[in-house]
């Protein structure tokens, strides 16, 4: 086995998963709760972007269900965003397992 092969195949790999995870933050999905009241924007790196809602569900006596809804529209937006992210890194991986990705 050609050692310095191995690592030039590991340096190209390194780059282009830091081209995906770059490529990831501008890459969205969008995850609506509540009847299409609530809508959480979030990109492929987990992040957060936006939070819309629509005035129809606000409730000042039943501020509890809308927070409910928020939250789970919320950790549906950052579960998409980590499935896009761990779908993307697979398809440099081949779908091995590998250390330190962070997934």
């Amino acid at each position: 086995m050609n050692l310095q092969k191995l690592m030039k195949q590991a340096q190209k790999m390194q780059e282009q998963m830091a081209k995906t995870q770059a490529e990831l933050e501008e890459k969205t999905v969008e995850v609506q709760a509540g009847g299409g009241k609530v809508k959480v924007v979030a990109n492929g790196a987990g992040d957060v972007l936006s939070i819309k809602i629509d005035k129809d569900i606000v409730d000042p006596n039943d501020v509890e269900f809308l927070e409910e809804v928020v939250l789970s529209g919320v950790k549906g937006a950052i579960e998409q965003g980590k499935a896009l992210a761990q779908s993307e890194m697979s398809k440099l991986t081949g779908g091995l397992g590998v250390p330190g990705l962070g997934m």
